[in-house]
């Protein structure tokens, strides 16, 4: 990761960065900001993941998401794998600027979880009787994640 100021102006004090209208993204000392990632048609959550300077900068640049993958350490252009690509329909910030929901659209067979779901949250916690455990909501695969990333 490189540092946020290299690529982006640095952010502000709490005043400045909740009343000026310039986008200066707050990342944590890890050098990452969550990215609450949702379907422009249906605004169904699809995923959380976690976007460095260098992801933001690529999404900004073109147009599709990208993310820093925490467990490969890696710039991660979501769908390059698997052809289901995001595309960029908005970029909201929050008041704070430390994290971001992304509005897109995808490509291909329109699964965004790397279980060939459309989304990552298909299971349901029951509040009232959690210990019985998770109930699948949206079973349906779009795709084979053997056949798409070659491992089981």
């Amino acid at each position: 990761m490189t540092e946020e100021t290299a690529l982006f102006e640095p952010p502000g004090d709490k005043k400045t960065l909740e009343s000026v209208n310039r986008f200066t993204p707050r990342f944590g000392a890890d050098g990452l900001m969550t990215a609450v990632t949702v379907d422009a048609t249906t605004h169904q959550v699809l995923m959380v993941g976690h976007i460095n300077d260098v992801a933001l900068a690529a999404t900004l640049k073109t147009g599709e998401a990208h993310y820093w993958s925490r467990s490969r350490q890696e710039l991660w252009h979501k769908g390059a794998t698997s052809g289901n690509v995001q595309k960029i329909v908005q970029i909201l910030t929050d008041c704070d600027q430390d994290a971001l929901v992304l509005r897109v659209d995808v490509s291909g067979a329109a699964a965004t979880c790397h279980t060939g779901r459309t989304s990552c949250f298909y299971r349901e916690v029951p509040v009232a009787m959690p210990a019985q455990g998770l109930i699948e909501i949206d079973g349906e695969r779009h795709f084979d994640p053997s056949e798409v990333y070659g491992k089981s």
